[in-house]
């Protein structure tokens, strides 16, 4: 069988201290038919003299900086694999990685999704993303899509997608999609095609302090709001791609979704004035993410019970009580140390309970 072509695609803005790495951990695939195209955001560190250094690259510059949608499309104009991969140049990929997906490759995928390592700004392991008790979504899932605009998958670099279906979604819209361009890519993809979920880590996606994890771990109402916008820009493509595809486009499909609930409770408790959905009440959020926790199959069963429980009292009791538990959930840092013996307590416990079907 004829081996394909893969693009291995590293969007960089001032990352020069991780980019060698991530460049390096692209040209040692141990699939020979790997080419890399290092896409510089008009940064201001020492990226381009970096990227200078490897001979084996396609570097494309870019004159002025335009974020990560536009990095993407240039980098994918540039190339010309029949498989592409999107590297964060803060992330860096296994040396198997492109020859687990090529085997694991076959006609009529829309994209391969994986797990991904996560290190710290030190290289220490934290976890995986998305974690082991967290069920990868495969096959079809245009239904969960037209649902609740989302389905349980990878971050940028945790995905290889087909290159017939980049040519019929790309380019990415630059203006809604500066950062976090992934979510563009990955909500639109499976309408042309299935997914398939890889189990294995075949990558190390980087947590430091300039990245979307930096505010992982902060009740910020900013975070929150980067998070909501973000799902409407998403929910806006879904609603254009479908339409155009005679399928019938999803009615706020985020009351579906528990992870847009938890933003936008989330959202209203810490700073109602600003809140982007006027009509919302917590009372509402909070029923509706109660319901749709409880719903989530792919969760295990201790996991949608703390998330449903946690949705209700944010939704039911006083607004300081409700502020409380937003920040305790949202910041580890901040919570009672009795509160944080207890999740590490159901934590183990979960380590040895079954998982969901």
């Amino acid at each position: 069988m004829r081996q394909p072509l893969v693009s291995v695609i590293v969007d960089n803005y001032n990352y020069g201290r991780y980019l060698a790495q991530s460049i390096e951990s692209a040209l040692a695939q141990t699939y020979a038919r790997t080419e890399v195209i290092v896409v510089d955001d008009a940064s201001t560190d020492d990226s381009p003299t970096v990227i200078r250094r490897y001979a084996r690259v396609v570097p494309v510059f870019k004159a002025v900086n335009s974020g990560q949608a536009s990095a993407l499309n240039a980098g994918f104009l540039a190339s010309h694999g029949e498989i592409v991969i999107f590297l964060d140049a803060d992330d860096y990929l296994e040396p198997d990685a492109v020859a687990r997906v090529v085997a694991a490759w076959k006609p009529g995928i829309a994209k391969i999704q994986y797990r991904l390592r996560v290190i710290d700004g030190s290289g220490r392991a934290v976890e995986l993303f998305p974690p082991r008790d967290t069920r990868f979504d495969s096959g079809d899932v245009v239904p969960l899509l037209l649902r609740s605009g989302r389905y349980h998958t990878a971050v940028t670099s945790g995905n290889a997608f087909s290159r017939e279906v980049l040519q019929r979604i790309l380019p990415i819209p630059e203006g809604e999609f500066r950062i976090s361009a992934d979510g563009y890519l990955v909500t639109l993809a499976p309408l042309f095609g299935t997914v398939l979920s890889l189990d294995e880590p075949l990558g190390v996606y980087r947590l430091h302090e300039r990245n979307a994890w930096a505010t992982r771990e902060s009740a910020a109402a900013g975070r929150f709001r980067h998070s909501l916008k973000q799902d409407f820009s998403r929910y806006r493509a879904l609603s254009s791609k479908a339409a155009e595809l005679g399928l019938e486009p999803p009615i706020d499909p985020g009351l579906h979704d528990w992870l847009h609930l938890e933003s936008r409770i989330c959202s209203l408790c810490t700073e109602p004035e600003g809140h982007p959905v006027r009509s919302d009440s917590r009372v509402f959020l909070g029923w509706r993410g109660f319901r749709e926790s409880l719903r989530d199959s792919r969760l295990r069963w201790t996991r949608r019970a703390m998330l449903a429980a946690w949705f209700l009292a944010v939704g039911l009791l006083p607004r300081r009580h409700s502020r409380a538990l937003v920040i305790w959930r949202m910041a580890p840092a901040a919570r009672p140390w009795f509160l944080t013996k207890l999740l590490r307590l159901i934590r183990g416990r979960q380590r040895h309970a079954p998982r969901a079907a």
